[in-house]
């Protein structure tokens, strides 16, 4: 390996000559647009199914169903990573967001076989969320049990 040839104050220099410039408030607004829009999506799924007739709990279950295959399509269409860099968090904490964290590795190491490729790396971003989710359940559920 080589050395650089910079000094430490041209390197902060080039440090900050390629750090992105968006200011927090910026991204702030646009993560609580984007994800305030995809909770609107759901709720309007859910009143178009509860004005249909169909029981509020189900067209509950329904709107996510609906809003989980929507985020897998558009990772697959690879639109959902341009929304996500756009609108960063916006995209991330809504049932989306979990879509999207199931469907990027599998698209990404498909090509390695089903077993070894996607059956071994599927959950490679979901997985802590869900471990530590059930996890969490569980201490919560034992705390209610004995209290």
């Amino acid at each position: 390996m080589g050395t650089i040839d910079k000094t430490p104050q041209e390197y902060q220099k080039l440090i900050k000559k390629h750090q992105p410039t968006d200011s927090k408030v910026k991204n702030f607004f646009y993560a609580y647009l984007v994800g305030g829009l995809i909770c609107f999506l759901g709720q309007f799924i859910i009143n178009v199914l509860v004005n249909n007739g169909m029981p509020k709990d189900d067209a509950g279950s329904y709107a996510t169903i609906a809003l989980i295959f929507i985020g897998a399509l558009l990772t697959g269409l690879g639109v959902y990573d341009e929304i996500a860099q756009f609108a960063g968090a916006g995209t991330i904490v809504p049932v989306t967001g979990f879509s999207n964290a199931v469907v990027a590795p599998a698209m990404e190491y498909r090509q390695d076989g089903y077993i070894l490729g996607l059956g071994a790396n599927i959950y490679s971003v979901a997985g802590p969320v869900l471990t530590y989710g059930m996890l969490s359940a569980f201490l919560i559920g034992l705390l209610k049990l004995i209290f």
